[in-house]
């Protein structure tokens, strides 16, 4: 599954021509996103040369700039900087929300975890395949590439934990965890998530690292804090059966 998903990327930057030259001191997944800020600074630059040319041709330079980035996987200030990515570490992910409703609800609705989609935009789908597995599927910047894995529950204590982790063989090694707790007026739910991914060895791992290092990483952090919003909306309080 990993070596497909190298091949993805590989495939997606020989098609417009990115073959990588010289030496790589930045991994494939930094450059998809060089690529995709590139091409969309550029293009929001060459808009403005009309009415502010000076602006426009010093973001068309930057623009240029990411896009050789991306192109060759050779990042000019990092040389000098003595600096390489190509090594990325595991990340963490912790958030602390506190929504209005009661935690049987809340902890039914994650513990469905076709739902998650719903509030989390860097999921495609999740399919639950059987009550211990399930099958994950994201978007990722630009949808370049397909991201998918298996994940097992791995410990579940019914209104109050929820755990999983990715299977052998996933394209991501990743671990979650949710707790849930009532609030000290018990009518809302505190939860605390955490979501781990760990970078698996070689070109693969680096690249999808990198993804989650940015753009990606600031997403799901973002689509954690939108359950508190969610959690207020019809659609929700009509799955929990309260009022509306």
């Amino acid at each position: 599954m990993k070596n497909e998903l190298n091949n993805q990327i590989m495939e997606r930057l020989t098609t417009f021509g990115l073959a990588t030259t010289g030496k790589e001191n930045i991994d494939k997944g930094e450059r998809i996103v060089s690529l995709l800020a590139g091409g969309w600074l550029l293009y929001k630059s060459l808009k403005k040369m009309g009415k502010h040319p000076f602006l426009g041709l010093q973001g068309a330079a930057a623009g240029g700039l990411m896009l050789y980035r991306g192109a060759t996987g050779v990042c000019p200030l990092y040389k000098q900087l003595d600096k390489d990515t190509t090594d990325p570490q595991a990340i963490n992910i912790t958030e602390d929300i506190v929504v209005n409703a009661p935690r049987d609800k809340v902890y039914a609705f994650w513990r469905e975890l076709s739902n998650l989609p719903k509030f989390m935009k860097h999921l495609k789908s999740v399919d639950e395949l059987s009550d211990e597995v399930s099958l994950w599927k994201a978007n990722t910047p630009g949808g370049l590439i397909d991201l998918n894995w298996n994940a097992g529950i791995t410990r579940e204590e019914v209104g109050e934990y929820l755990g999983w982790q990715s299977l052998e063989g996933s394209m991501i090694d990743n671990a979650g965890k949710v707790e849930f707790r009532e609030t000290l007026n018990g009518t809302g739910t505190e939860l605390h998530v955490e979501i781990d991914y760990f970078p698996p060895a070689g070109s693969v791992g680096r690249g999808i690292t990198s993804l989650f290092n940015g753009i990606f990483e600031r997403m799901i952090r973002e689509d954690i804090q939108r359950f508190k919003s969610y959690a207020e909306e019809t659609d929700f309080k009509r799955y929990a059966g309260l009022a509306l």
